[in-house]
């Protein structure tokens, strides 16, 4: 393994930076970005841009075979190890060694098992010099969705909800249109245009009966609508049932399923998958075995989170929760009897509160955004990751 050297960091930022657009195209694979550096100067660049397609490190390649740049003795950035197995693409590292590459710089090792060490392994057994943990950090949060899922069988679960500057999300009548403003709904549209799946607990649908989509934007990816129904109590008359908007997932006790067939029928009927899962001791879904077969059979990294309060409250307690999307608007309820975000949680003591981990502060119109990563006390990889 080769030293750091003095630009380094600079040339592993252009990566990230480059990695990033396409996010929202490439899912369920990472975000990668690549920059092929000849004296201090980018000379090809390229980036993972959408599943199925070439991969960063290709892409930075082709660019420099167009402008006609031999590539022979130079230095990649890459801002995820190269993978050495065959997916729908060939092996990263083979280009790269076949293209006359002489050092590489990697921000992470790969994660994933198939991977995972194996392709800088490949680098430098071919003589390429590697230099590993360059911006190491940053590229790990550029990913924290993938790395996530591929560690845990997981997916990444973000809890978004506005609230007035007392906490309130909405009146004792639960009316809540609107608390936020344009540009923050806005901000909302963006981000479920770029995750895999929307879930929200029955009682959403029944007292909002909400479409779910990414309206007015555009839309990278099209996120299946996912309903947490345990007694299939969703209306039949409800939006998700009847517009033609994308796949309905909903989660329902197997008990359930089983007693209330023509329910279940008239349910699928709509076009909705109706999944069984098991019970809990403590009366929720199994909502662990749940996530994982929404990264299984639908390959979901990212899911964004609209509540209700006692899902959002339930997925707190189950310590599935990543990263939560307060948006604060300057507005005060005034009322003990004004819903909150998160229900459910009975606890005596303050130390047994969710501990959250400040990530970003911004200001979106007159409302304020903060963005929290969740800390998990049992999971030191995940608090890194974060």
């Amino acid at each position: 393994m080769s030293r750091l050297q003095p630009r380094d960091v600079t040339f592993m930022r252009s990566a990230l930076d480059i990695a990033m657009r396409g996010r929202g195209y490439v899912e369920p694979n990472p975000l990668v970005g690549a920059v092929v550096v000849k004296d201090n100067r980018i000379v090809g660049e390229g980036y993972h841009a959408k599943f199925g397609e070439a991969h960063a490190e290709v892409a930075a390649l082709n660019d420099c075979r167009e402008k006609g740049v031999d590539t022979a003795g130079l230095t990649m950035y890459v801002n995820l190890e190269p993978c050495s197995h065959h997916g729908k693409q060939p092996p990263c590292v083979d280009a790269v060694i076949k293209s006359g590459i002489k050092r590489v710089v990697v921000a992470m090792e790969d994660p994933f098992e198939e991977v995972s060490g194996s392709g800088i392994e490949k680098l430098v057994s071919a003589g390429i010099e590697v230099t590993v943990g360059v911006c190491e950090a940053a590229a790990m949060k550029l990913n924290e969705g993938f790395v996530k899922r591929v560690t845990t069988g997981l997916p990444w679960v973000m809890c978004k909800w506005a609230q007035t500057l007392d906490g309130k999300t909405a009146t004792m009548t639960g009316d809540s249109k609107w608390i936020s403003c344009d540009r923050s709904r806005e901000i909302v549209a963006r981000i479920r245009s770029r995750v895999d799946g929307v879930m929200v607990g029955v009682r959403t649908v029944e007292h909002d009966d909400p479409a779910l989509t990414a309206r007015n934007v555009h839309v990278k990816r099209v996120a299946k609508r996912v309903v947490i129904d345990p007694h299939l109590r969703i209306p039949l008359k409800s939006q998700l049932l009847h517009d033609d908007g994308p796949e309905v997932i909903i989660a329902a006790s197997e008990v359930v399923v089983k007693k209330e067939a023509e329910r279940v029928k008239d349910i699928e009927g709509h076009g909705a998958i109706i999944v069984p899962m098991g019970v809990r001791e403590c009366g929720h879904l199994d909502l662990h075995g749940f996530m994982r077969y929404l990264v299984s059979e639908h390959q979901m990294t990212n899911i964004l989170c609209e509540g209700g309060a006692y899902l959002t409250g339930t997925l707190f307690e189950e310590e599935l929760v990543d990263q939560v999307l307060t948006f604060i608007a300057p507005r005060v309820a005034g009322d003990h009897d004004a819903l909150s975000a998160v229900n459910g949680n009975n606890l005596h003591h303050i130390c047994d509160t969710h501990q959250l981990l400040l990530d970003n502060v911004k200001q979106i119109g007159e409302d304020v955004l903060i963005d929290y990563r969740v800390i998990h006390p049992n999971d030191e990889d995940h608090r890194r990751v974060s």
